[in-house]
C-alpha cells in the first residue's frame, strides 16, 4: 500500500507498506531521554503475564519530540471535538511485581 502526496514544492512522498499499515498494538509507552534524543518504547502488557515485550522503539531528536507533542495535542483536540472528551485515568499505573524498566512513562 503506497500513499503519495502530489510532489508539490514542500511536500514529501510517503510509502506505507502493508506490514507497517497493519500497526502494532501497545498499551503502555515508556519514555527516556538524553541530551540529544528521546526514546519512546511502545509495550504490550498482558494481564496475568509477568513479562511485557517492547513491540516498537522510536528514537527522536528533541525537536521532533516537541513536534510530536504538538501534533498529539492538536489531534486529541480534534478527536474530542468530534467524539467528546477523553476520560483522564483515575488510577496510577503500577508495574506488576517483578517487572522493571525505565522510570518515565506515558
Amino acid at each position: 500500500m503506497n500513499t503519495q502526496e502530489p510532489n508539490n514544492e514542500g511536500s514529501i512522498d510517503v510509502e506505507l507498506t502493508e506490514e507497517i499499515a497493519e500497526g502494532i498494538y501497545a498499551n503502555l509507552a515508556m519514555i527516556a531521554h538524553s541530551n540529544s534524543e528521546f526514546i519512546l518504547d511502545f509495550i504490550r502488557l498482558m494481564p496475568g503475564v509477568p513479562k511485557a515485550k517492547v513491540k516498537a522503539r522510536i528514537i527522536l531528536t528533541p525537536e521532533h519530540a516537541k513536534r510530536l507533542l504538538d501534533a498529539l495535542r492538536e489531534n486529541i483536540s480534534r478527536y474530542e471535538e468530534a467524539y467528546g472528551g477523553i476520560n483522564q485515568p483515575t488510577d496510577t499505573f503500577r508495574f506488576p511485581s517483578g517487572f522493571s524498566g525505565p522510570v518515565g512513562q506515558a
